[in-house]
């Protein structure tokens, strides 16, 4: 079995190291004719002018075309606003498209190889390396070795994981041009799919997803003997790739408006902004089904489901986020901080952020319904901050590349405004509490140590108390790395849920507080 792994993780290894060297190959080369359909036609003779130099010439690599595209474009703006000619200034973003059509040569004829040689055998060499895992040995959770281990505990092998998710989460936020050649492999998944060439976020969607569907797999290895645990994954794994990978390219296919139909405002922050209204108002009765679905799920549903079911509903059986911090990010849940000065930092983080989030959307809408009158289009500045700093900055290059630094749920407890919205609930108003035995804890730490929400759970567990905290997620990993049975999962009348125990059980002695 051990050879069977590391020829599987040897197999990951190249197709990763081929993965990446994709960036640097192919050939770039861009012509009048592929200019004028690719861009506006009120830009056509600027740019054509503007590019002459690049027109027709051969790059070598995403990175020399784009450069060289992004230092003509960035001369001309610049020019332009010495000038304060405003209105001549090209604001919109053409470098990936471009970058994408002016693409030739091995890459672009060898996609389907490519992306066998690359997505396919790497989830297949990943496949390999999982499944023997935990083979012949009894149900139970084994932690073996993570404290150690250079991947597991910020050691180099982490540091530089981290450091490489950090990179291409930069890149494609802001620099996608750069990525052109690995959209290039999943064309034919998305000519499949929607009948169109695949963008750069249906690239990203669509190794979001593969990376889900894998490790939920290794979840499968490692949580074997819990079935909690077994069908929260499943869960998750479902959610991803019917709702937030399929439908939508399905959507598109048929000429409708898509949705990720699980993503609720004001975690889908800009489901209110005008130009999303506009689109499902002007999509017709699935439009208009849409917005009626996602304001119902997030005025209704979250506070109704969150009531009978706490906030794990949501975060850990249905949201994407969660379903690649509880997947992909499993390995790292124990270096989330623990420290009561990380909790008053989430306080005074996630909640603020819910309240920007909150007084936006109503300055928005109020915008929009008086015909811009109100604010103009200064709206549209708030939009845009907000999403660089914290639907692309924190949520996606903090949020997942600090999984090996910070735990794997970074956004979910400092930034996720939805988290923070569904947080108020079940503290105040929810059937949920984690119930303790404290005449059983032996103080072992497992609890509070893989608590991914950095929530000192054997705290709680030694005096008896439920846990009904707003950060609590529901994951019932607590539970399941518990040796004595301590903790269970429940949802019950709410009356006695939020508890301040006078009389402390414990193994030796009870204690009576003042």
């Amino acid at each position: 079995m051990k050879i069977l792994q590391k020829t599987g993780l040897g197999v990951f290894l190249l197709c990763l190291l081929l993965f990446n060297a994709l960036l640097f190959m192919g050939q770039f080369e861009l012509t009048e004719q592929q200019l004028e359909q690719s861009i506006k036609q009120e830009h056509v003779e600027v740019l054509r002018q503007e590019l002459q130099p690049i027109l027709g010439k051969t790059y070598s690599s995403s990175f020399a075309f784009a450069t060289d595209f992004n230092k003509h474009l960035d001369n001309y703006n610049e020019e332009q606003q010495r000038s304060q000619q405003w209105d001549r200034v090209i604001w919109d973003d053409y470098a990936f498209a471009l970058t994408k059509v002016a693409s030739q040569g091995f890459v672009q004829h060898n996609e389907l190889l490519l992306l066998f040689l690359t997505v396919v055998l790497g989830a297949a060499g990943a496949l390999l390396y999982i499944l023997p895992k935990h083979r012949g040995e009894p149900a139970g959770v084994r932690n073996n070795g993570v404290m150690i281990s250079s991947n597991k505990s910020r050691g180099w092998v982490g540091i530089t994981i981290g450091v490489y998710l950090t990179a291409v989460y930069i890149l494609l936020y802001w620099y996608p041009e750069y990525l052109v050649n690995w959209t290039i492999l999943v064309d034919p998944i998305s000519r499949a799919l929607s009948g169109g060439p695949a963008s750069q976020w249906f690239m990203y969607g669509t190794l979001y997803t593969l990376a889900i569907l894998v490790m939920g797999v290794r979840m499968f290895r490692k949580y074997k003997g819990n079935k909690y645990q077994l069908v929260r994954t499943s869960s998750v794994m479902f959610f991803q790739l019917s709702f937030a990978f399929l439908i939508p390219e399905i959507l598109v296919l048929l000429n409708n408006p898509w949705q990720d139909l699980k993503n609720i405002w004001p975690l889908d922050y800009d489901f209110y902004f005008d130009y999303s209204v506009a689109s499902m108002l002007g999509g017709g009765a699935v439009g208009i089904f849409m917005l009626i679905w996602g304001t119902l799920l997030a005025l209704v549903g979250v506070p109704v489901f969150t009531y009978f079911y706490g906030k794990r509903w949501y975060c850990s059986w249905v949201c994407g986020c969660g379903g690649l911090a509880e997947t992909a990010g499993d390995p790292y849940r124990h270096l989330s901080d623990k420290s009561l000065k990380a909790w008053k930092i989430e306080r005074w983080l996630v909640y603020p952020i819910l309240v920007i989030i909150v007084v936006i959307t109503i300055m928005t809408i109020a915008n929009y319904f008086t015909d811009f009158a109100l604010l103009g289009h200064y709206t549209d500045i708030l939009h845009q901050w907000y999403g660089f700093l914290i639907g692309s900055a924190f949520a996606g290059v903090i949020g997942v590349g600090f999984y090996p630094m910070m735990g794997n749920r970074v956004w979910c407890r400092y930034g996720c405004p939805l988290a923070a919205y569904i947080g108020i609930v079940q503290r105040f108003k929810s059937r949920f509490r984690i119930t303790t035995n404290g005449g059983q804890c032996i103080s072992c730490g497992n609890c509070s140590a893989y608590c991914e929400m950095g929530i000192d759970v054997r705290w709680y567990a030694q005096r008896g108390q439920n846990v009904v905290r707003a950060s609590c997620v529901g994951c019932g990993i607590c539970a399941t790395v518990c040796p004595r049975g301590v903790l269970k999962l429940e949802n019950g009348p709410e009356q006695g849920r939020i508890t301040d125990i006078p009389i402390l059980t414990g193994n030796d002695s009870v204690k009576v507080l003042n």
